[in-house]
C-alpha cells in the first residue's frame, strides 16, 4: 500500500507530466548581468550563513553505523562507537536498536540532556521520521539518521575546528552564458533512479523528468529528481570536465525551479560542492552516469580550499581510513563509490 507521502509524490509527477505542451529549447530571453550578479552575492552570503551555522555542515564531527542490539558509544577506546572529544564521557551510554527502534539509555553521571534536562533512557526518532530527536553532551549534539535503510548516529560539535578555520569558498565568475531558460521534458510514467552515494549505499529516487539546455551547438539533458511531495524545487547532481580538476571530484548541487509551462531557469551559477567537499562526516549522493557532463561548467562554486581535519569514514564502523581513498573519480564513481557518506539527504 502507498504511503500518504508517496501519493503525495506521485499526484505531482503526474501535474509535471500533464503540464502544458514543450516550447522549443532556444528561449531567446536576455538576461541582465547586473541583476543576475545581485541575485547570486545574495545566494552564496546565504550559502555561507546556512554552512557556518550551528545546523550547518561545518559542525560534523562524526557518523557511526549502528549494529542491531547494544552499541556502547563515548570517549573511551572500550566503546563499540568511540568519539575522541572532550565534550563527551568515557562511558557516554548506549544506543540500542531493535529492528528499526533506537533507544538511548544514558551511563550514570554521563551529563547528557535533551531539551535541557538530563537524559536516563530515551526512544529517539530518526531524521527521516521529520525532526530528529538531539542529545547534547557540552557543545556536542547527536541524533539518529536513516539512509537508504540504514541507521546510525550524526554528531555535531558546535565548536568544531572545520567551522572555526572555515576559509570562504571561491567560485567561477558569474556569467549569464550559464543562465538557461531549459526545457522540461517529463517522463511518463516517471521513472525511479537508483543513486549510489559516497559509502555505496544505494537509494531510489523519484525523477518526474529531464532537464534539456543549449550550449556549444548542442543539447544537454539533466534528469532531475524530487526530494520529498511538495517541494517547489527539484534537485539536480551532475558531474561534468571540471570535475576533479577545478571543481569537487564527487560532483555538484543544483536546485531548479518546478517548471511552469514546461520551462524552468537553469542556473549554474548557484551550483555548490555537496557536503563531503567539506567535511568528512556526510553522506553525500553521487550524480547519476547519465548526469555526467561532457562539457565544462565554469560556473558556480570551486573546490574548497580548506583541509579536512579527519579520515573520511568507512561503511559500517565508523573507523577511519586513507583519506587518499576518498577522491572520487567522477567517471567511475559508482564503481569507486561502492567499495568505498545529503537533508536527500547527505
Amino acid at each position: 500500500m502507498f504511503s500518504a507521502s508517496r501519493a503525495c509524490t506521485a499526484a505531482l509527477l503526474v501535474a509535471l507530466a500533464l503540464d502544458l505542451p514543450r516550447a522549443g529549447a532556444a528561449s531567446g530571453t536576455s538576461i541582465d548581468p547586473q541583476a543576475e550578479q545581485a541575485e547570486i552575492g545574495e545566494w552564496r552570503t546565504r550559502r555561507v550563513e546556512a554552512l557556518t551555522s550551528d545546523g550547518g555542515w561545518l559542525t560534523l564531527a562524526g557518523l557511526f553505523w549502528l549494529q542491531q542490539g547494544a552499541n556502547s558509544f563515548g570517549r573511551d577506546k572500550g566503546n563499540a562507537l568511540v568519539l575522541d572529544s572532550p565534550s563527551i564521557a568515557a562511558r557516554c551510554g548506549t544506543f540500542t536498536l531493535e529492528g528499526r527502534t533506537v533507544r538511548f539509555i544514558a551511563a550514570e553521571g554521563s551529563g547528557v540532556t535533551y531539551q535541557g534536562r538530563p537524559v536516563s533512557s530515551l526512544e529517539l526518532s530518526p531524521d527521516s521520521a521529520g525532526n530528529p530527536t538531539v542529545l547534547a553532551s557540552g557543545t556536542l549534539r547527536f541524533f539518529v539518521i536513516e539512509r537508504a535503510g540504514n541507521l546510525g548516529v550524526r554528531v555535531r560539535d558546535l565548536n568544531n575546528p572545520h567551522r572555526s578555520a572555515f576559509r570562504g569558498l571561491s567560485y567561477f565568475p558569474v556569467s549569464t552564458d550559464w543562465v538557461f531558460e531549459a526545457r522540461f521534458e517529463p517522463y511518463q510514467p516517471a521513472r525511479h533512479i537508483r543513486i549510489i552515494n559516497i559509502l555505496g549505499m544505494e537509494q531510489e529516487y523519484a525523477s518526474p523528468g529531464a532537464v534539456v539546455f543549449q550550449k556549444d551547438g548542442r543539447e544537454w539533458r539533466l534528469d532531475a529528481v524530487l526530494e520529498e511531495p511538495g517541494d517547489k524545487e527539484l534537485f539536480i547532481m551532475f558531474a561534468d570536465g571540471t570535475s576533479g580538476h577545478e571543481t569537487y571530484g564527487g560532483g555538484r548541487f543544483l536546485y531548479v525551479p518546478l517548471p511552469s509551462a514546461s520551462r524552468t531557469r537553469l542556473d549554474f551559477n548557484k551550483a555548490y560542492n555537496p557536503p563531503c567537499a567539506l567535511n568528512d562526516f556526510a553522506t553525500c549522493p553521487l550524480p547519476p552516469q547519465q548526469n555526467h557532463l561532457q562539457l565544462r561548467v565554469e560556473a558556480g562554486e570551486k573546490t574548497y580550499a580548506g583541509a579536512h581535519a579527519t579520515a573520511p569514514l568507512t561503511r559500517a564502523t565508523g573507523t577511519p581510513r586513507n583519506s587518499a581513498e576518498f577522491r572520487v573519480d567522477p567517471a567511475t564513481s559508482r564503481a569507486g563509490a561502492a567499495t568505498g557518506p545529503g537533508g536527500y539527504a547527505p
